[in-house]
């Protein structure tokens, strides 16, 4: 029996999320613990799931700060490294009208960047029915060799492999590079969780059926692919199977960390059923529940700390039923 249900690798961090003003008139900023990953793994802990975390903070107060959160929401830190010398990951995210966001990055470099081969726990991953990983840990040579380290090991234990690209164009030097290493995402994968922009971007492609297409008959290792549409709710392609769902109506503050939560609450799904090839409707089932997690996240200020709870996403998908009765 493995010892984890889902192992994740990548960037842990403090999001600076807007929090009103001072008497000043200054924007006041919240230190929100972040990360996609870590964001994952924390609505999987709310469903039930071992979970465990591999990356690197810096050796200052908000590597203290997270790994207190990371310890506290009960995600193994095992694989959870300090970097003596250069600081944790900094984020300060600018809540646009309707919810949107626009991050300004500190990690020129930043301790996420800083993970490497050595530091990669290969009994962690041996130990995992899951793992799941992103793109921002292949944005330098250190931090790509060891995700590619770590993606082998998975393989070789056979893990199931769940990859979200997390495009964020201004973390990379030039999109050719952040093409290279998500294509490279996209062939090491069973499940693909990917963003309206993202496939668009991808493919070039304003057709999101005819994009999928295109991506499923390039990678066919790719089992599950799940295409979040945000206002337009989701979709999800098995082998033979297809479900859309639309979003669950929700009073949004700010939609960091929906897209974390709604591959978290899938990946939970998966491991309750069993990977196989989805029917329709339980592909259909799978996304109401995961519309209905992340459209409370939205809700709520940051991500990693304030994910839904299975009564709180119960009663959200039995109000948005009966709404529409």
């Amino acid at each position: 029996m493995s010892k984890f249900d889902v192992c994740a690798l990548g960037e842990l961090l403090i999001d600076f999320t807007e929090n009103g003003l001072s008497p000043q008139g200054n924007p006041i900023m919240e230190a929100n613990p972040g990360g996609a990953p870590c964001n994952v793994l924390s609505m999987l802990c709310r469903q039930g799931y071992k979970t465990a975390f591999i990356g690197k903070i810096g050796d200052d107060i908000f590597g203290r700060q997270l790994r207190e959160t990371v310890e506290d929401i009960g995600i193994n830190t095992e694989g959870l490294v300090t970097d003596r010398f250069v600081n944790t990951t900094l984020a300060f995210v600018h809540t646009l009208e309707g919810g949107d966001r626009e991050f300004s990055f500190y990690r020129n470099p930043g301790a996420d960047m800083m993970l490497n081969e050595s530091d990669i726990n290969e009994k962690i991953i041996a130990e995992s029915r899951i793992f799941h990983y992103g793109s921002l840990s292949m944005t330098n040579e250190i931090c790509e060799a060891a995700t590619k380290k770590a993606v082998a090991a998975a393989e070789s234990s056979g893990a199931l492999i769940s990859f979200d690209p997390n495009l964020r164009e201004n973390l990379w030097d030039n999109l050719e590079t952040a093409r290279e290493k998500i294509e490279y995402g996209l062939s090491h994968c069973d499940i693909l969780k990917i963003s309206d922009n993202e496939i668009r971007w991808l493919t070039g492609e304003n057709d999101f059926d005819a994009a999928v297409k295109m991506i499923r008959e390039k990678y066919t290792n790719i089992s599950l692919l799940l295409l979040s549409l945000g206002k337009d709710g989701s979709r999800a392609y098995s082998q033979s199977g297809y479900a859309s769902a639309p979003i669950t109506p929700a009073n949004t503050i700010e939609t960091t960390g929906a897209g974390d939560t709604f591959c978290g609450a899938i990946l939970g799904r998966i491991l309750e059923y069993g990977m196989r090839d989805f029917s329709d409707s339980e592909l259909k089932e799978m996304l109401v529940f995961a519309n209905a997690a992340a459209g409370i996240v939205t809700e709520r200020k940051g991500a990693l700390k304030v994910m839904p709870t299975m009564s709180e996403i119960s009663d959200m998908i039995r109000m948005n039923t009966n709404n529409r009765a």
